[in-house]
């Protein structure tokens, strides 16, 4: 595929964990970023992303669609990372995922944008009747399909990497539990790594693969989640054993830690979702809807976890076991 002539991109939501590794790609392929984030003033650090004036972040809120309209001017093309994974404030399923989602598509048709990519999820088709995040997400890429038919939709499963909201948060309980709680641990999970993320997300910008299409992106390790936890705890060095725990004894105790005034560690929302298995369909691969679509050949976790997890060893990356290799601690 040739590069594009240099372009100018909108990224909603790019200074966040996938957002910060797109936009160095997208600025190291030549073209000019804009990071709409709702606070500017506190994403200042994209900038050095880029040469001298190549990245700006500035001021948009999925909530107020003006906002939007004049952060995607002149844009030739607008990509869509917005998410939450848990509702506070007003900050709702339905608002962001939805109407917000379907607002960005709007005016990246109305400015004239010659392409639209929109991050969703793996699995919200399946999950939509049991999880209100997923349905607002399946429903998201119906409101960006219906404002902008040639729109790219991609579905990454569970993320991993240095900034990761699960591997990282899961390292650090190990530290400070006795045991790790587990829930679906029969659920299939199929990690894919944030920088293969991105990658996808810059090919999809440039035109790798057709609009008007849901991409499904797993990595090449398929596993329980029960399996996936164990993988955390070696990396981490951690000897804690797995207790099953009951999806109704973990929303009952989700909701009851729910009221307190901090981000939850679990919502019942998230419980629901560990319930539905998560990696990419037979349709998407018979369609060639998959990883493959866009060239790329994701990273294991074998290779990426190792140099980041060790900070959760008793002694860092000095933690190791010289006896049988395995670092594993109290």
């Amino acid at each position: 595929m040739d590069r594009l002539a240099p372009k100018l991109v909108t990224v909603f939501g790019g200074s966040g964990f996938v957002g910060t590794q797109l936009v160095q790609l997208l600025a190291r392929q030549g073209h000019r970023v804009r990071v709409a984030v709702r606070r500017p003033d506190l994403a200042g650090d994209v900038r050095m992303f880029g040469s001298v004036g190549q990245v700006l972040p500035i001021q948009a809120n999925l909530r107020n669609e003006a906002s939007i309209q004049r952060a995607v001017v002149g844009s030739d093309i607008v990509i869509n990372l917005v998410g939450i994974g848990h509702e506070s404030g007003k900050q709702r399923f339905e608002a962001v995922h939805v109407e917000g989602a379907g607002a960005v598509a709007r005016a990246a048709k109305a400015a004239g944008a010659t392409r639209m990519v929109h991050l969703s999820a793996l699995g919200v088709d399946k999950a939509a009747e049991v999880s209100a995040y997923a349905k607002s997400k399946l429903d998201g890429e119906a409101a960006v399909l219906a404002a902008f038919a040639d729109a790219i939709i991609l579905r990454p499963s569970l993320i991993f990497g240095q900034d990761d909201g699960y591997t990282n948060l899961m390292g650090g309980l190990s530290r400070v539990l006795p045991f790790m709680p587990l829930i679906g641990g029969d659920t299939l999970l199929q990690p894919i790594y944030v920088g293969d993320v991105a990658e996808a997300l810059a090919k999809a910008a440039e035109g790798a693969v057709k609009g008007g299409r849901v991409y499904e992106l797993g990595g090449p390790d398929v596993e329980t989640h029960k399996a996936l936890m164990q993988r955390v705890l070696r990396e981490s060095g951690r000897n804690r054993p797995l207790v099953p725990v009951p999806a109704g004894l973990a929303k009952l105790g989700a909701g009851l830690l729910g009221v307190l005034p901090f981000k939850p560690l679990v919502t019942a929302d998230q419980i629901e979702l560990l319930g539905v298995d998560n990696v990419v369909s037979e349709a998407a691969i018979k369609d060639k809807r998959g990883i493959d679509a866009f060239g790329i050949a994701p990273k294991s976790m074998d290779t990426v976890l190792p140099t980041y997890m060790w900070r959760f060893r008793r002694n860092g990356q000095f933690d190791r076991d010289a006896e049988n290799g395995t670092g594993l601690t109290a």
